[in-house]
């Protein structure tokens, strides 16, 4: 019995540790055309969001479409950086990860 509670307490001192690095780990994703970055970190938590140029003079759809595709690049490399963080802290392949 003691053997499972140490291995469910050092499980969770792995996940604490996963998240601390989940949160200081941040990166930038952009759309393809340019128009868009935004800066996240790996616990999906935006920390800015930057247009290139003048909002005003730009077509409100191309705008959306940039701004759809940064944000599901920024969220599938938050994704991919939290797998990657699993794999290392817990020597476990998670599948879907």
């Amino acid at each position: 019995m003691f053997d499972k509670m140490k291995a469910l307490m050092d499980m969770q001192k792995k996940a604490q540790e996963m998240k601390r690095q989940l949160e200081s780990t941040y990166f930038d994703a952009a759309s393809s055309d340019g128009l868009v970055k935004i800066n996240m970190s790996a616990a999906q938590e935006v920390a800015s969001v930057s247009i290139a140029g003048d909002i005003h003079s730009m077509d409100k759809a191309a705008l959306e479409r940039s701004m759809r595709e940064a944000c599901l690049k920024a969220i599938k490399r938050s994704q991919q950086i939290a797998a990657e963080k699993a794999r290392e802290i817990t020597g476990l392949n998670l599948p879907g990860l």
